[in-house]
């Protein structure tokens, strides 16, 4: 006799199969059909264990509720009759006639984290079904926005925010019908039971989301938007997303086994379109996520799967400790601090040295240690250092893997801050063409886009990145930055505080909407804005300066300018040209943009397009700085 007899539907196995797995880790006797030996009378067997087992758990499902799901029914009535009945649901249905008066454990998106709470009052209510004893928990609607992420760190204000956060995307974008090869690759849940894996689960899904989004012809949402809806059903965060198409998955993983399963779901009915297990020594991480994504491209579209063959493993290695440590690396990167930064080149390094062909490891120190150089060189000396040594690396991930685009974007991005636009614009533009869903790359090129004269272009780009990755405020900053590139200040503000009052989260750059208040002539609000940014960053103390010059109160102005100068020196040059400008002191604004030249000061980049700069432009010394950044004409 089992403590649990499983009833569902055989298509749904594979998403029935965690709940096994998690009960049986529990303690419970679980038996499912998948236990019949060969020779065996079926329906008898079902039939006993159905009759011996302490607890029934049916799990409904469309296809248990729908007109094929006839065994399924007859089995929850035989659990009713003897009062070991036990409803799950997995999928967003109206349980069939007679069954509806039982609440329904919701396990919808779920693919077994034991610490969610929805699973933890499920293994309540099967314990105390074997005891005989009742039990009355509320069990949340699978699309109540307030259920509590399966991270319980995160807890319910963050279940909150992110609720805030897609409502306010589905209002602020008008809704369009989802291309049928669009997809949202969802972040793989870790069942290891180890926390400290979470990196590798999501990187497996950060990987095949950059796969993906390398195949022409196919739209691929953003990590940022992915990761906000992983508790979400597949239909739910479909239509959220508004994709045709989501791929999710788990990974369990010991030092002697790894078990990775993989499901394509259609998002408008919630079927499978693909799915399998994968069962792997954990070094063939690498060769499942191939086979994965050249899967989905071809379930996609049988066009799509020859040209995804192509594009799918570029750049990337066959030594899954290299991978490892990557996927390790961006995450450690992420935190932005010099320690981090400092941890994630080591870990890269390591990674090159398990394979020194590896292009996507030297694409990414490139980027890593760049942004070091921008944040914590020391002077301009080692940021020079740094920067080459970053384009180093960035050469190299090309060299190997010449189409691949997160290498020429890191080329793109050294050129960028090294001031040499005509190549920066180059290779940006190229790796938007090699990886056009790719949301990270094409937010980068919209900057730049504005400022090589090209603000109409920017701003279609930013409403395309908002489709990409529409769950990621910088989606929205980047569209309220290119409206005051093409110095469209109201519409900017107008756009900022629409976004911010509807969805706060999608919507945290206060410089931004000081920017535009400043250029509006809104000088004391523009000054309370700055106010909200970082206190006594660079941002705000100049924001503040250009705040009081245009309030008239020339002594404040001076003071700020000399705490700016103080604290941040000759890192700020660029700055200090803008605050001389608005001045009126002409001689120190030049000599102060011909030594942010001289030092490669990265602001130099927006000096064709900064009204800041407008008292000045067209005077011979000016001129002269744009004519040695060789910026190419619109």
């Amino acid at each position: 006799m089992s403590d649990v007899f499983v009833s569902y539907k055989a298509e749904d196995r594979r998403r029935v199969r965690p709940l096994v797995d998690a009960l049986r880790a529990e303690g419970f006797s679980v038996w499912w059909d998948e236990q019949i030996g060969g020779g065996c009378s079926w329906r008898h067997t079902i039939e006993a264990e159905l009759a011996a087992a302490r607890c029934v758990v049916v799990v409904w499902s469309k296809r248990a509720t729908g007109a094929s799901g006839d065994f399924v029914q007859d089995e929850a009535a035989h659990a009713r009759q003897r009062h070991v009945y036990l409803p799950v649901t997995i999928d967003k249905v109206h349980l069939p006639l007679g069954f509806g008066e039982t609440q329904a454990f919701s396990l919808a998106g779920w693919h077994g984290d034991t610490a969610d709470p929805r699973y933890i009052k499920l293994r309540d209510g099967i314990r105390a079904t074997i005891e005989g004893k009742p039990h009355r928990y509320r069990v949340p609607d699978p699309l109540d926005g307030s259920r509590v992420s399966r991270r319980t760190a995160l807890a319910s204000a963050a279940a909150t925010i992110t609720a805030l956060a897609i409502g306010g995307w589905a209002v602020l974008k008008p809704a369009k019908a989802a291309a049928s090869d669009s997809i949202a690759v969802l972040p793989f849940a870790n069942l290891s039971g180890d926390p400290r894996q979470n990196y590798f689960s999501d990187g497996i899904a950060e990987e095949l989301r950059n796969a993906l989004a390398r195949v022409a012809g196919l739209k691929v949402v953003g990590r940022i938007s992915s990761e906000a809806v992983r508790n979400f059903d597949a239909q739910t965060a479909a239509r959220k997303l508004r994709v045709a198409n989501v791929l999710t998955g788990t990974v369990r993983q010991s030092p002697s086994t790894m078990r990775i399963t993989a499901e394509l779901i259609d998002g408008r009915t919630g079927i499978d379109r693909w799915s399998a297990d994968y069962d792997r020594t954990p070094g063939d991480a690498i060769m499942i996520q191939t086979d994965i994504a050249q899967n989905v491209a071809t379930s996609l579209a049988e066009t799509l799967g020859i040209a995804a063959r192509a594009a799918i493993g570029l750049g990337g290695t066959s030594v899954a400790e290299a991978q490892r440590l990557v996927f390790e690396a961006r995450v450690t990167g992420r935190e932005g601090t010099r320690e981090a930064r400092q941890h994630a080149i080591d870990l890269i390094d390591s990674a090159i040295r398990l394979d020194p062909n590896y292009a996507d490891a030297y694409a990414q120190r490139a980027l890593e240690l760049n942004s070091y150089a921008d944040s914590f060189a020391k002077d301009a000396a080692e940021l020079a250092t740094d920067r080459a040594e970053a384009m180093r690396f960035a050469r190299k991930a090309v060299a190997l893997a010449p189409r691949l685009a997160a290498g020429h974007a890191a080329v793109g991005r050294i050129f960028q801050s090294n001031l040499e636009i005509a190549g920066a614009a180059n290779e940006s533009a190229l790796a938007v063409k090699l990886a056009p869903s790719n949301a990270e790359i094409v937010g980068h090129h919209i900057s730049l886009l504005a400022r090589l004269g090209k603000q109409a272009q920017a701003l279609e780009e930013a409403d395309r990145v908002i489709g990409l990755d529409p769950l990621n405020h910088l989606s929205y900053e980047y569209r309220v930055s290119a409206l005051y590139d093409n110095r469209r200040y109201q519409d900017g503000l107008d756009y900022a505080l629409k976004v911010q009052r509807r969805s706060p989260e999608l919507f945290r750059a206060p410089g931004l909407i000081a920017d535009c208040l400043l250029e509006l002539g809104r000088a004391q609000e523009a000054y309370d804005a700055y106010g909200r940014m970082s206190p006594d960053s660079w941002q705000q103390l100049n924001g503040q300066t250009l705040a009081l010059i245009a309030a008239g109160d020339r002594p404040a102005a001076m003071r700020k300018l000399s705490k700016l100068k103080r604290l941040y020196g000759e890192s700020t040059s660029y700055q200090y040209g803008g605050i001389y400008a608005q001045l009126g002191d002409h001689d120190r604004a030049l000599s102060a943009l011909e030594h942010a030249y001289t030092i490669r000061d990265g602001g130099l980049i927006s000096i064709r397009i900064d009204p800041r700069l407008d008292p000045i432009r067209g005077e011979p010394r000016f001129n002269a700085v744009v004519a040695e950044m060789n910026v190419p004409s619109a």
